[in-house]
């Protein structure tokens, strides 16, 4: 097979059911921003869906917009941006951390990877804005689900097994997603000199609040982000009308200035830091280092970071109010993953979050389980997911699992 690229759904499907006759695995590849993401691949075979593009149907009115599932995330977002509407799940963009600088991120693989920014915890994750989908399945059968509106909820489950599938089930023709309004206004409050154990308290404070926190941070040491203090300092974001935003800000500056000092970004260098956290900025430029993703119970978000800080060499941040640390280190031997699975158990010995090998090179991602390892259960119910939908496991073959 080589290398095909559709250009229309009847040439996806024809594409699929060619490499399943022939029994030949193909990576399913979109923009190739991510190739690096995951287990390696072991087939020279590529089914590029690159020219599966274009934006289909946009309604702002109704919050609604379909595409191909190769559009460009930047076509995306300048469509959006001229009716002042967002992709609210903020997608992250890791091509500075993956050197993919010359590749193009799209819809449909943030959707397939369910990749969300810092508004995850205010907004949900990508596969919650995830509302309909074409594909083409490893049967060669092209099937359907969800709809062209948010009040159809009809397929909701199948673009939620989707999202966090890596392309391993389905090959995406077309992708329906729930956008939103941009918000009027955006600030971001710092509170500097605090400690690890008192910024995952105050961040689970402003969360709680009623100030609507879109966005919350922990930079425990100078990151490089352009106007984040040096060290040690918690970012709050709020966003919405102008004045909502001066009132909520003022409050958290005033709850908060006895045990910090206090700085306020506004705007477009609010929008700049944001920008740089999800995408993990402070990691980039550090070839010598593996870098995880630890999705963690946010109370213990600096337990667990400085329990692998105290085991590994270490950099390491806090966003999603303490529930998601990022951790680079030097990526030798397992890349510290012994000692991060280790810290993410809880008393009884079970894990308490994820870890996901996020950057490493091919032997090291060949080496170590790149994913979470799942409990048996667990792992026996994605088996039979992924034989349901690609009995022949032709489509990413290994990505998440060897084997699989």
């Amino acid at each position: 097979m080589g290398h095909f690229a559709p250009t229309n759904l009847g040439e996806l499907r024809e594409a699929v059911a060619g490499a399943l006759a022939a029994e030949e695995p193909v990576e399913v590849l979109g923009g190739g921003s991510k190739r690096g993401l995951g287990r390696p691949l072991q087939t020279p075979h590529t089914l590029d869906l690159s020219r599966l593009a274009g934006i289909r149907d946009y309604a702002p009115s109704e919050l609604v917009l379909t595409a191909g599932a190769a559009t460009p995330l930047a076509e995306i977002e300048r469509a959006l941006d001229e009716a002042e509407q967002m992709l609210a799940f903020e997608p992250p963009d890791w091509r500075g951390l993956f050197g993919t600088a010359e590749t193009s991120p799209t819809l449909g693989g943030v959707l397939a990877c369910n990749l969300s920014g810092p508004r995850r915890i205010k907004a949900g994750a990508a596969r919650d804005h995830f509302l309909g989908f074409r594909a083409v399945s490893g049967r060669g059968e092209i099937f359907k689900a969800g709809g062209k509106v948010v009040k159809n909820v009809t397929g909701y489950d199948l673009c939620k097994l989707m999202a966090g599938s890596y392309g391993t089930l389905a090959a995406l023709e077309e992708v329906t997603v729930k956008v939103l309004p941009r918000p009027e206004a955006v600030a971001t409050v710092l509170l500097a000199g605090v400690d690890p154990a008192a910024a995952v308290h105050l961040m689970a404070a402003a969360l709680g609040s009623p100030h609507e926190v879109s966005g919350a941070a922990y930079l425990p040491a100078d990151t490089g982000i352009p106007d984040a203090p040096n060290g040690r300092a918690v970012a709050l974001r709020v966003e919405g009308p102008a004045p909502s935003v001066a009132y909520r800000c003022e409050h958290l500056l005033r709850e908060h200035s006895a045990s910090a000092s206090t700085h306020t970004l506004l705007d477009q260098n609010s929008i700049a830091l944001w920008r740089a956290i999800g995408n993990a900025a402070p990691f980039v430029g550090s070839p010598d280092r593996a870098v995880w993703r630890i999705s963690i119970e946010p109370a213990r978000g600096a337990e667990v970071a400085l329990a692998i800080a105290r085991a590994l060499d270490t950099l390491w941040f806090l966003d999603w109010g303490g529930g998601l640390l990022w951790v680079a280190v030097r990526a030798t031997g397992d890349a510290g993953a012994a000692a991060i699975r280790q810290a993410i158990r809880g008393p009884d010995g079970n894990a308490t979050g994820h870890a996901t090998l996020l950057k490493a090179s091919p032997g090291l991602r060949r080496a170590i389980a790149v994913f979470e390892p799942q409990p048996a259960p667990l792992a026996a119910l994605s088996r039979r997911v992924k034989d349901a939908f690609d009995p022949a496991h032709i489509l990413n073959p290994g990505r998440i699992v060897e084997g699989s």
